[in-house]
């Protein structure tokens, strides 16, 4: 049997591999621990491997992989053409694809204060199938959400907002780990959150995942090729999460030491891509990295509701962005310009930008956004001071106050789990999140609560 990867699968295929001993893949665990992703092929087992994108798998009957070749490279092939003649076919491709994927069905369309979303939502506003779109905010955050029904009202569609609630997590957190398999931390998908709700819906899901990091610039303008390794480590790696892959490395007694490992695996996987074009290599391994072990691992949310489509991960979208002027991707230019056609969606706040919209984001620099940074600091202090902090991460949520330290301490601190990962760190991980730092350690607690939900389902094999 073949399997033909596409440039971004949306569903993560795996194989057994005859050669290796089934045991934990202990350097890998580490990998995950320090950047909320797998590497590569990598899982959780010696013997069980993730089949990469881009590539022809040939499999047994038994499910062992026997080959795999590459369908695709990434290259950045940029052509003569204009700005304008590159907006249309954008938005063409844009169009033919949302149009192939939804076919005639109704459309579950996620909403946020984005570009991505937002674009799909102006194509979906020239399609005849009906769309209810969706949003949620944090319980006591921003209210993305009405940003979110701004557009759905502007393009005629029918809109829900929700609100991430404190505490969820717990009462689901066995299902998502049965839906992601644990190969992703669990306070990133908040869809969990509203997973019946969803389930309650009709039609599939155009979902707007990775359009951020192919419509724009890949690494900042300066970037030279030496820069490229230090970026990369920088923005893939939590710094708390880092410690405690050191750590577990340490515990686990395993050869060398954790960060050249690392750094090891980031140049190996660099030197497979062959583009001297610096911005358009990082979007590359970004990619190729990323997007396939991060984001495709919580498209399995979405998927346990209705099927899912990806304009975004499209092989023609993937193909497209390898000949267009790193200048046209560069600030979101083109899904601006596409935007700016529709003059109530271009009016529209820019949540990454706010208050400030597609025709005023220029103005996000001080003195005028003085106002609104003053207005907005004097809001969440005001807030915190009666006793209602600014919720800005769903970690806040799910692991602060009485009733969700218990839950969380009844994962993490059991003799089970601490067979595997020794008490004393978990204990030095928590108290650090307690008393010096939740913001950044609070990664390394969702991953030990990962890590103790795959353990309990394998705790036969461990």
């Amino acid at each position: 049997m073949t399997i033909k990867s596409p440039i971004l699968p949306s569903k993560q295929h795996f194989a057994k591999m005859s050669d290796q001993p089934h045991e934990p893949h202990l350097e890998a665990i580490c990998v995950f621990i320090a950047t909320g992703f797998f590497m590569g092929s990598d899982t959780y087992w010696k013997d069980i491997v993730c089949l990469l994108p881009a590539h022809d798998h040939d499999i047994d009957a038994k499910g062992y992989l026997l080959d795999s070749n590459p369908n695709f490279n990434w290259h950045y092939t940029p052509r003569e053409i204009s700005f304008e003649d590159t907006l249309d076919e954008y938005i063409q491709l844009l169009t033919t694809v949302t149009k192939e994927q939804v076919g005639d069905q109704p459309v579950i369309l996620p909403l946020s204060g984005g570009l991505d979303s937002r674009s799909q939502a102006l194509i979906l506003k020239g399609l005849r199938n009906p769309v209810h779109a969706y949003s949620y905010s944090f319980k006591g955050g921003f209210a993305e959400h009405k940003i979110s029904k701004q557009i759905a009202k502007a393009c005629g569609f029918e809109f829900s907002p929700y609100s991430i609630q404190p505490g969820y997590l717990w009462d689901c957190i066995d299902e998502l780990a049965t839906i992601n398999g644990c190969y992703s931390e669990f306070t990133h998908p908040r869809q969990m959150a509203v997973l019946e709700q969803l389930k309650a819906m009709s039609g599939v899901f155009s979902l707007g995942h990775w359009g951020d990091v192919l419509f724009d610039s890949g690494a900042p303008e300066k970037t030279t090729e030496a820069d490229i390794l230090p970026l990369l480590f920088k923005k893939m790696v939590k710094p708390k999460g880092l410690e405690l892959a050191q750590q577990l490395w340490q515990a686990w007694d395993l050869p060398g030491n954790f960060k050249d490992y690392l750094i090891g695996r980031i140049e190996a996987d660099l030197s497979e891509i062959h583009i001297d074009n610096v911005s358009a290599k990082v979007r590359a391994y970004k990619t190729s990295q990323w997007a396939h072990r991060w984001t495709t691992t919580n498209l399995s949310v979405f998927a346990a509701a209705h099927p899912i489509t990806l304009p975004y991960y499209d092989n023609r979208m993937c193909e497209f962005i390898c000949t267009v002027p790193e200048s046209y991707l560069a600030d979101r230019r083109l899904q601006i310009a596409h935007l700016r056609q529709d003059p109530t969606l271009a009016n529209i706040i820019w949540q990454d930008h706010k208050p400030f919209s597609l025709n005023t984001f220029l103005y996000n620099k001080s003195p005028y956004n003085l106002p609104y940074r003053v207005w907005n600091k004097l809001q969440r202090e005001g807030r915190a001071f009666m006793g209602k902090p600014y919720i800005q991460r769903n970690w806040e949520l799910q692991f602060i106050g009485p009733a969700n330290e218990q839950a969380l301490k009844k994962h993490i601190f059991n003799s089970d789990f601490n067979r595997f990962v020794p008490k004393p760190i978990v204990q030095d991980m928590y108290m650090h999140f307690l008393k010096t730092d939740s913001i950044n350690y609070a990664h390394t607690l969702s991953m030990l609560l990962t890590l103790s939900q795959w353990q309990k389902q394998h705790q036969e094999s461990l």
